[in-house]
C-alpha cells in the first residue's frame, strides 16, 4: 500500500493587509504609468517614446529656485547665514518631531501669503509631514475608525483610494458631481452621498475636498464652499480641505482661489460652531515644484487633533536638513513674492498653449484657472459611449499616440469621456510634440474632416455609474504599478 503524504499548507508569509488590493493601485491611472516608465520620451535618445503627461509634477520655475541657491550657498551648505558656523551636527542628532521652529514660522507666513493673507496661520497649528499623501492619512487615523466614511466630490484624485483606505480601513462615498454644472459640488448632491453612506450603514465623520480641485484644475467658487461648511456645520461632521495646489490658481479675485479657513472665519461668530472640525493639508511639492522634498503639513485649530497627528507624524518625519534649507528661502519674503507671481504667469502660459492646442484639434476643455492639468473631453472621439469605449480610446493614446493621460474612470467620474491632461511637466517643445501627435491621431479617426464641427455635433455623454469591473478588469498589464504617484 503506497502511503499518501499530505502536503503541508505553505504559512502566509505575508499579512492580510500587504497582500489585499485595496490600496487601488492596479487601477488605469496607475497602469499607465507602468507603460511610460517602460518606455520614456526623450527628444534625443527615444523621441518615439511615451509622453508623460499624467504627472501633476511643476517644473516650470526651477530656474528661480536654483538662482536663489546660487546667492544662497549657506543654506545648502548648512552654515548659518553670512558664512558662519557649520549646523550640521545639531541638524544631524535628534530631531523633535514638533518640527524646526524656524520652518514652522516661515511656512505659516509663507501659506498666509499664498492666500492674500486673508488667513493667518498659527505655527504653533501647524503639524509636519512626509508629504500631504501623509497629511492626509493621519487625518484618517485622527478622524475616522475603521469602516468609518468620508464623503469625496467627484471626480477625484486616483490616490485616494490608496492614500486615505487602504492602512485606515476608512470607507469613500463619492459625491457624484456632473458635467451639467461645471462638476460644481451642490447641497443635493452631499445629501444624497450621506443618505446612501445611511443606507450601507457607515458612518459618516466628514467631507474632504481638493481646492483647487485635482483633476478638475478649478478652485472653488465661495458659494460652493460656503454650501459645504454649512453642510458640516448641520451634520456636526469634519471638513478636511487639501489645498495642495493653492499657489497654481492663476485667475485674479474673485475667480481666484479662496481658503476653507476664510470662508469660516467669515460666518457668524467667527465660524466657532465649525471652526475646530475644519482642517487644512498643504504642501511644497506643488507650488514650489518639490515633490521629492516630502514636505507636507496639517493645519487645525483643533488641540486634540494637532496633539494626535504630531505623535503620529514620528512615523513619517521631514528630515532637519530639508527644514534648514527650506526655512532659509522661505524666510526670504522678496523671493517668495516674486516666485508667487511668476510661477503662476508661467503655470498659465502653459494652461494656455494646451487648451489652445487642444482647440485647434476639435476637442474641449472644462473652463480652469488652477491646477498643473486640464479636464479634457474626448467624448466624441470614443467609438462607443460607455467606460468601454473610454477604455479603449484611452488604450489607443497610450500605445499609438504615446501619451500617458489619466481616464476619467479612474477618478471616479460618472460620466465617460473626460481625461486628465498635465501641461506643467514638460518643455514647451515636448507639448508641441504632443499636440502634434495627437492632432495626426484625430485627423485618422475623423478622416481628416472638421474635428471643431465634429466636437460640436456629439451629443452630451450620459451620466452613469462607473462598474468596478470596467475599472479594474481592463488593466493593461497584469503586474501591478509599484512606484510612488505624484499628483
Amino acid at each position: 500500500m503506497v502511503s499518501q503524504v499530505v502536503a503541508e499548507e505553505k504559512p502566509q508569509l505575508l499579512s492580510k493587509k500587504a497582500g489585499c488590493n485595496s490600496h487601488g493601485q492596479d487601477s488605469s491611472y496607475f497602469l499607465g504609468w507602468q507603460e511610460y516608465e517602460k518606455n520614456p520620451f526623450d527628444p534625443v535618445s527615444n523621441p518615439s517614446g511615451i509622453i508623460q503627461m499624467g504627472l501633476a509634477e511643476n517644473q516650470l520655475s526651477f530656474d528661480l529656485l536654483e538662482e536663489w541657491l546660487e546667492k544662497n550657498p549657506h543654506a545648502l551648505g548648512l552654515r548659518r547665514e553670512g558664512g558662519g558656523a557649520s549646523v550640521f551636527r545639531e541638524l544631524a542628532l535628534f530631531q523633535d518631531y514638533h518640527g524646526l521652529p524656524a520652518f514652522k514660522n516661515a511656512l505659516a507666513r509663507f501659506m498666509s501669503e499664498q492666500r492674500g493673507y486673508k488667513v493667518v496661520f498659527d505655527p504653533s497649528n501647524i503639524v509636519l509631514t512626509a508629504g500631504a499623501t501623509s497629511a492626509n492619512e493621519a487625518l484618517m487615523f485622527c478622524l475616522a475608525d475603521h469602516g468609518d466614511a468620508f464623503l469625496i466630490p467627484t471626480p477625484y484624485y486616483p490616490g485616494f483610494d490608496r492614500d486615505l483606505k487602504w492602512r485606515t480601513g476608512a470607507e469613500i462615498v463619492p459625491v457624484h458631481c456632473a458635467s451639467a454644472n461645471g462638476f460644481r459640488v451642490t447641497r443635493a448632491a452631499l445629501d444624497d452621498a450621506y443618505r446612501r453612506a445611511q443606507k450601507r450603514r457607515l458612518r459618516v465623520k466628514g467631507v474632504l475636498i481638493t481646492n483647487p480641485s485635482n483633476p478638475l484644475g478649478t478652485a472653488s467658487p465661495r458659494a460652493d464652499l460656503e454650501t459645504i461648511v454649512d453642510f458640516v456645520a448641520a451634520k456636526g461632521i469634519h471638513l478636511i480641505s487639501d489645498e495642495i495646489y493653492a499657489g497654481t490658481a492663476f485667475a485674479e479675485p474673485p475667480a481666484g482661489f479662496v481658503s476653507a479657513l476664510e470662508v469660516v472665519a467669515g460666518r457668524d461668530g467667527g465660524g466657532a460652531d465649525v471652526s475646530d472640525r475644519v482642517h487644512v493639508v498643504y504642501s511644497l511639492s506643488k507650488d514650489l515644484g518639490l515633490p521629492g522634498f516630502r514636505v507636507g503639513a496639517i493645519y487645525s485649530a483643533n488641540a486634540a487633533v494637532v496633539s494626535a497627528a504630531t505623535k503620529m507624524s514620528s512615523f513619517g518625519l521631514v528630515s532637519s536638513q530639508t527644514q534648514y534649507l527650506l526655512a532659509a528661502l522661505l524666510g526670504d519674503r522678496d523671493f517668495t513674492r516674486s516666485y508667487v507671481t511668476e510661477n503662476k504667469r508661467r503655470i498659465k502660459e502653459r494652461h494656455d498653449q494646451l487648451v489652445d492646442g487642444l482647440r485647434e484639434i476639435g476637442i474641449g476643455c472644462l473652463p480652469s484657472n488652477a491646477g498643473l492639468f486640464c479636464w479634457v473631453d474626448m467624448s466624441h472621439l470614443m467609438r462607443s459611449r460607455s467606460f468601454a469605449g473610454e477604455m479603449e480610446l484611452w488604450k489607443k493614446v497610450v500605445f499609438e499616440v504615446g501619451l500617458n493621460i489619466s481616464p476619467g474612470s479612474s477618478c471616479h467620474c460618472r460620466e465617460p469621456g473626460w481625461f486628465r491632461v498635465c501641461f506643467a511637466n514638460m518643455s514647451a517643445k515636448t507639448l508641441d510634440v504632443a499636440m502634434q501627435r495627437l492632432r495626426s491621431f484625430v485627423d485618422s479617426a475623423t478622416g481628416g474632416g472638421d474635428n471643431a464641427a465634429l466636437r460640436r455635433a456629439a451629443v452630451p455623454v450620459r451620466s452613469v455609474s462607473c462598474p468596478l469591473a470596467i475599472k479594474w478588469a481592463l488593466r493593461l498589464t497584469p503586474s501591478i504599478a509599484d512606484r510612488k504617484a505624484e499628483r
